[in-house]
């Protein structure tokens, strides 16, 4: 039986004022949730509608009826188990390898797919601009599909970032230099812009390398990609070998 009291907290946690109050997020499904219960992650408490995750203590659990799941879920459609976990405090910044840094990217789907992307080539260093949508919102949670437990994440002021790092700055435009004849490094800094307006006028000025994916269509009318879009084929051509 879930609680009025903890209804009212589960469902105030879909919003950034709230999660920052109580330092707690949620995610659903079975899934996200071993991902995140196998990680350094720790869980507050537990709801199903199923008897499972044995590995969970009883009181750290808690059984409930469909129609409760969807009192709390911030799903249209419920899944069987939501979890309530702890944010944790922000780890320091890796700053080597490939890192990917996203210019007010809004969109909690794309978050969590590039999230995804990272996890999937090995991108250990995710930075985020202020103005980047929440990595605790539910839908952002959702889309990494667990990958949040395998990428570190730091939301940072990007210009300042930018200008103090010694690694190649590269960032995606429409007049950049052809990615697919461009010699690229192991180590640098991948900048993403965001849905609407791409990169900030100001974090331009900053970007000494200019890429772009060309467009292959006779007409040629497509304005853009997706950032996510572009995001998995900047990453697959950085590790070709």
């Amino acid at each position: 039986m879930v609680s009025k009291n903890q209804i009212k907290l589960i469902t105030s946690l879909q919003q950034k004022k709230y999660r920052n109050i109580n330092k707690l997020f949620f995610a659903e499904g079975v899934k996200v949730i071993q991902e995140l219960l196998q990680s350094n992650f720790e869980l507050e408490h537990l709801y199903s509608t199923q008897d499972d995750f044995e590995e969970v203590s009883k009181e750290k659990k808690t059984r409930i009826e469909d129609n409760d799941l969807k009192k709390i879920s911030a799903l249209s459609t419920p899944n069987t188990c939501l979890a309530v976990f702890k944010i944790p405090v922000e780890k320091n910044r890796i700053e080597s390898g490939l890192i990917v840094a996203l210019d007010s990217v809004r969109d909690p789907g794309n978050l969590g797919t590039i999230l995804r992307l990272c996890d999937w080539y090995g991108i250990n260093q995710l930075l985020c601009s202020k103005e980047t949508v929440d990595i605790y919102n539910p839908k952002v949670v959702q889309a990494t599909m667990g990958s949040i437990a395998r990428v570190n994440v730091n939301y940072v002021d990007l210009n300042v970032f930018i200008k103090e790092t010694k690694l190649p700055i590269f960032g995606t435009f429409m007049d950049g230099k052809n990615i697919y004849k461009s010699v690229l490094p192991q180590e640098g800094i991948i900048v993403m812009g965001n849905e609407a307006n791409g990169i900030s006028a100001e974090l331009e000025k900053l970007i000494q390398n200019r890429l772009t994916i060309p467009r292959f269509g006779n007409i040629q009318k497509t304005e853009s990609l997706n950032v996510a879009t572009a995001t998995a084929i900047v990453l697959s051509e950085f590790r070709r070998e």
